[in-house]
């Protein structure tokens, strides 16, 4: 099997990197080395970055009409490579193709919002706000932006970013995970084969060296991140100190509450698919159960359902999870696991030992689920990020509330229930960024912003959706007035008034 080489994008053309730092991009399923991709230099940095800014005198004035036609071919070349992309994720990142399939889709809905931008980049008017005054306001494009991703979703998290920024015309640098970079570049490509223009969308990869470039770089104006709560505060705190706008959206410990009344088979099967699938490895994931009175009597089936999910490579179709991306995310959630039995939780499943037939090396892991999991374990603190659920109970809808409110974290909540004021009470009193009323991942759609909350999120203003183009542009106020040819002036006017 060859070996791709991972090339960097610069000013419209891929460029093979002159590092001499390599690194191995494997199969998850098999461990074999299917690609490698270099860590990018301080001058190749550089040159993409002066790539962008250079392009920026160009983009930022291309009409909306012409950004929305490019937006347009992009998202159709992307709905017809979805199979092409979702085995290139699968290849790297080793989720299931129908995940991936799902995951591609997710990403097309941003790049369908970015065709609106003909009416999504709109200032505002008032006539006649003093004499013969107007005011209006414009959003405009701040220039260079930049966006780092995570490698759990390597085709919907650059589509968080890259799309609005470059339809409101900034121009951009992504840096994506050094994990799974395939199906990332060929977005890229197909995002120029519908005419962006070169030096509009550059790709950069690397660690942490260039990502702390990426934060001190001058000429860039604004970076979103999407990753872990320890890289993010660091990206948001080094950022903004060189002067950038930031995003950071981060860890989370996201809750499910399962209320007596609801539909008990959606509520167990929603469940066991949000906290599992991917081999659980979503931000999004709801991986502590909270069952709420007599519910608690499900968990004998909760279980036992869960037995019966299939584990195998992403490539195989029937599977409801795929392997964890490295053998060190492996040792990671075995390692929490170990944790969970040692600091006296009942481990009522237990995927540590699972195997896969044809696949010895798989970094696999089942299905795992705690109960007696108190506040103080670290499988309830920490954020696990594989497929290991943690069960806890409630005696009412208050006592859940009130023990989601503790935990720090507020990126995503979902319940299960029949009830309209249940319902009504938990999204009302739940203080987490988005909320499922029996949905299972609440991701909104892309024309709402992602909105998680606290711990979970650094800056004002999230991907998707209106706080997208707020946080891609600036907003230009003017105020203006046109004499008559021959008005004779009154006197100076030494006040701040206007009149």
């Amino acid at each position: 099997m060859s070996v791709r080489e991972i090339p960097l994008f610069i000013n419209g053309e891929k460029v093979r990197s002159a590092s001499n730092d390599w690194r191995d991009v494997v199969n998850p399923a098999t461990q074999e080395v299917v690609a490698r991709v270099p860590f990018a230099t301080e001058a190749e940095v550089n040159e993409a970055v002066a790539a962008a800014k250079e392009a920026f005198k160009s983009w930022r004035k291309v009409s909306l009409v012409q950004r929305m036609r490019i937006m347009l071919r992009f998202q159709a070349l992307v709905r017809e490579h979805t199979a092409e992309l979702a085995a290139l994720i699968t290849e790297e990142h080793g989720k299931t193709l129908p995940d991936a399939e799902g995951e591609v889709g997710r990403g097309l809905e941003v790049i369908e919002h970015a065709c609106s931008i003909t009416s999504l980049q709109l200032g505002e008017i008032a006539e006649n706000a003093a004499g013969n005054v107007n005011v209006y306001s414009l959003q405009q494009p701040l220039g260079v932006g930049a966006g780092i991703t995570a490698f759990n979703f390597p085709i919907m998290l650059p589509c968080f970013m890259f799309p609005l920024a470059i339809a409101t015309g900034n121009t951009f640098i992504l840096k994506p995970s050094e994990q799974d970079p395939t199906s990332t570049m060929r977005l890229v490509e197909l995002a120029h084969e519908a005419g962006i223009p070169a030096g509009v969308l550059n790709v950069v990869h690397g660690g942490p060296d260039v990502a702390n470039q990426i934060c001190d770089h001058p000429d860039i104006k604004a970076l979103s991140f999407i990753g872990s709560t320890h890289v993010g505060t660091h990206i948001y705190d080094r950022a903004g100190a060189a002067g950038k706008r930031v995003q950071s959206m981060m860890g989370a410990k996201n809750h499910c509450v399962i209320m007596p009344d609801a539909n008990r088979s959606q509520a167990i099967n929603n469940v066991i698919g949000s906290c599992f699938g991917a081999a659980g490895q979503r931000c999004m994931a709801n991986s502590v159960v909270v069952l709420v009175g007599e519910a608690k009597e499900w968990l004998p089936e909760l279980i036992e359902r869960s037995t019966m999910m299939i584990i195998g490579p992403g490539t195989q179709r029937d599977a409801d999870l795929g392997p964890l991306v490295s053998p060190q995310a492996r040792n990671r959630v075995i390692n929490l696991i170990d944790s969970g039995v040692a600091e006296g939780a009942t481990l009522a499943l237990d995927g540590r030992n699972v195997s896969v037939e044809g696949y010895p090396n798989g970094n696999f892991v089942g299905p795992t689920i705690f109960t007696d999991v108190t506040p103080d374990m670290r499988i309830y603190h920490e954020e696990i990020f594989g497929p290991v659920m943690c069960v806890v109970t409630a005696d009412t809808l208050d006592e859940a509330i009130e023990f989601i409110n503790a935990n720090p974290n507020g990126n995503g909540t979902s319940i299960f229930t029949n009830s309209g004021w249940a319902a009504r009470r938990y999204e009302s009193d739940i203080d987490v960024g988005q909320v499922g009323i029996n949905v299972p991942i609440p991701v909104p759609v892309a024309f709402f912003s992602f909105t998680g909350s606290r711990a979970s999120k650094l800056g004002d203003l999230g991907p998707n959706g209106k706080q997208a183009i707020q946080f891609w542009t600036q907003t230009k106020t003017v105020t203006s007035r046109w004499f008559e040819p021959d008005d004779e002036s009154q006197g100076v006017n030494t006040t701040i008034s206007m009149k």
